[in-house]
């Protein structure tokens, strides 16, 4: 796993300076730190920060082809690059190095873009072709690893992360008033949107030429789902083999590395069984890294005892104290790039450093499985109300709410009106696309009342991109694709996910994300997955295989961190109230600093939050700190000196023959 950037002039324009380019560097090393490389030629600057994983002598990058036309650095993991190399080997192609990064290079001189359809992966790829003056940026298939952009008087700055495109005097950060509601309506942007204008990521998916002057976007891989109707599917016996056989082999083969790789267990069925598959079908030592909390409310630690007890892995454990999560949470903020509604990463922030600290790169980790295998609380919330849409007037239906929600289930008959009345809006409009989601986006849009004026105003109806095909598939395939491509994409695997692992310079492996996984379940008929209530019904009968009852049979517990505990306490770091302060609220010019002052206040008084209230608070904080981060008092550390250890390639002013 690597940082990349670059910096290409579409037209003739003044040479990319070096210093600059180390300036990026300097800014993602926490991405690379073993090793740096810089490419440089008349017209374009690559860089990289490599985290050797693969090859670790001979891999540094940018990595060159035969005749040095094509130069490429790379952030990523293919996982089939063994069988790519030996196909390519026949073919001809001569291999200087034993990594994925240069099968990249020699399939893309084979195929071109189509290059793409072969690689299984995570990955953002760049690709210089000094030849033809050709910019090919890749990013796979769901979004794993990031990949921003932006364009500036004809000259393309790319990066894996913003803060190393806002290295370059020319961008500036400044924040984007329809990104913000976004992010205060689903958790995120909407695809390809950031947080700042101008800069935008190339989707998942998608690869990005650009030549003479010229950008273009191009899909090369898209979720889909079959018709409503599809013809009759497989037996669940022959679904459950086929499932088992393809988790198994995405999961083996993230194990390749010339690196110990660890596992993430957080007692929950998905890590769980990840865990056990690699138990019993390598002889790989493991280490198993776990979460806790002092707050017994969001705490499973029985469960991970339980779970490496019966695989006799070793358990290593950070403690996330509220404490913690507060001190923390503006590095968590210069890592995400972004406001976030929950204080969640910062345990993972946690969670990775311990990590670091027992000398891994590498872990295997669980995302994704809610996703393809329907887990998630909102995809029975839509499949109640349509069940109760039936008989809008009906008093029993409704309570089926209560199967999601035991804990709600004493509620007075007001609770009970409050609880039906939640879900009630919208209810009969069951041919909406986004019937799935509309009422969490709808609840989440009272937290709009917090924004200033200017805000409200630039604030515009939330389109999400909905393919042509979306309104033949079944409801509960929409409400997957709605959440993968939103939630999944722009917030777990990014904001929860790379950006909390590479903090600490570990690359997470997502076996429930192979894209042959995700193209199988997205074909399942839709009661493999959500059986009635149950949700991810197939992966729980493979867990019947690998694991113990309490863990295959347990409901699915949502992974969430304290909140208002983690900020206001006798403890308390002094930037929370600095930030939330009238002053700084209005300096920013995001906020109503009346209304804000109201909500600390709140907390002040030791009054509970509810739950709207909580994402309020830490959207807001955390929206004041991305503000002060990048927009107000950006702070680049220095260009990597002339004394660091970097490769320096330079570009011919033409690919020598061979």
């Amino acid at each position: 796993m690597c940082g990349i950037a670059g910096i290409v002039n579409l037209t003739p324009a003044e040479p990319v300076r070096e210093q600059t380019l180390r300036q990026m560097l300097a800014l993602i090393r926490h991405r690379g730190p073993d090793e740096f490389g810089l490419y440089l030629d008349t017209q374009a600057g690559l860089a990289s920060a490599r985290l050797s994983i693969v090859d670790l002598q001979g891999g540094q990058q940018p990595i060159t082809n035969e005749d040095r036309s094509l130069w490429i650095v790379f952030n990523g993991e293919i996982y089939n690059h063994p069988e790519l190399r030996r196909e390519l080997q026949v073919k001809g192609h001569y291999f200087t190095t034993r990594t994925d990064t240069e099968v990249i290079l020699h399939l893309y001189e084979e195929d071109g873009p189509d290059c793409l359809q072969r690689l299984n992966g995570q990955f953002a790829i760049a690709i210089w072709d000094a030849r033809r003056k050709t910019l090919f940026l890749a990013r796979d298939r769901v979004g794993i690893r990031p990949l921003y952009y932006t364009l500036v008087n004809n000259t393309l700055i790319f990066a894996s992360e913003i803060k190393a495109i806002l290295a370059d005097p020319r961008v500036q950060a400044r924040i984007d008033p329809e990104a913000l509601t976004q992010v205060f309506t689903c958790w995120s942007t909407l695809s390809p949107k950031s947080i700042f204008r101008s800069i935008v990521s190339v989707p998942p998916g998608c690869c990005l030429l650009a030549t003479r002057g010229q950008t273009v976007i191009q899909p090369y891989w898209r979720l889909s789902f079959p018709p409503r109707d599809p013809p009759p599917a497989k037996s669940l016996v022959d679904a459950l083999e086929e499932f088992r056989t393809l988790l198994v082999n995405a999961t083996q083969i993230r194990l390749r590395a010339d690196v110990p790789v660890a596992a993430y267990l957080s007692g929950g069925l998905d890590s769980s069984l990840l865990t056990a598959i690699i138990r019993q079908y390598t002889d790989t030592p493991l280490d198993a890294f776990s979460i806790v909390f002092e707050d017994a409310s969001f705490d499973e630690r029985t469960f991970q005892e339980e779970m490496a007890a019966f695989l006799r892995v070793n358990r290593q454990v950070v403690e996330a104290r509220n404490r913690d999560i507060g001190r923390v949470f503006p590095q968590v903020i210069w890592h995400t790039e972004i406001p976030v509604m929950r204080t969640s990463p910062a345990p993972m922030f946690l969670l990775s450093r311990l990590v670091q600290e027992h000398g891994y790169k590498v872990v295997v980790t669980g995302e994704g499985a809610d996703e393809i295998l329907a887990g998630y609380n909102i995809f029975k919330e839509a499949r109640v109300r349509r069940f109760w849409a039936r008989q809008p007037d009906s008093v029993l239906r409704p309570l089926l709410l209560y199967r999601l929600y035991p804990y709600l289930a004493g509620l007075s008959a007001t609770g009970r009106d409050y609880l039906t009345g939640f879900f009630r809006p919208g209810l009969t409009d069951v041919t909406a696309a986004d019937y799935s989601h509309a009422v969490r986006w709808r609840n989440m849009t009272r937290l709009h009342r917090f924004f200033s004026a200017d805000i409200r105003q630039a604030a515009r109806p939330l389109c999400p991109d909905y393919p042509p095909s979306f309104a033949s598939w079944h409801p509960l395939s929409q409400a997957q694709y709605l959440e993968m491509t939103i939630f999944m994409s722009q917030y777990l695997l990014s904001s929860q996910g790379d950006r909390m692992g590479m903090a600490h310079s570990v690359e997470g492996r997502f076996p429930f994300l192979d894209h042959r996984l995700i193209e199988f379940c997205n074909h399942l008929p839709p009661d493999l997955k959500l059986h009635g209530l149950t949700e991810k019904y197939l992966l729980r009968q493979l867990g019947r295989q690998f694991l113990p009852r309490a863990i295959f049979n347990r409901p699915k517990k949502p992974y969430r961190a304290p909140i208002a505990g983690a900020f206001f306490h006798p403890n308390a770091p002094d930037y929370v109230l600095d930030l939330l302060s009238p002053r700084q609220v209005r300096t920013a010019g995001l906020f109503n600093p009346v209304a804000v002052e109201r909500l600390v206040k709140k907390v002040g008084r030791g009054i509970p939050l509810g739950e709207t209230d909580e994402m309020a608070l830490v959207g807001i904080l955390s929206s004041q700190l991305v503000y002060r981060l990048f927009v107000a008092d950006f702070r680049p550390p220095p260009p990597l000196p002339e004394t660091a250890a970097v490769k320096v390639c330079r570009g011919a002013e033409k690919p020598v023959q061979v």
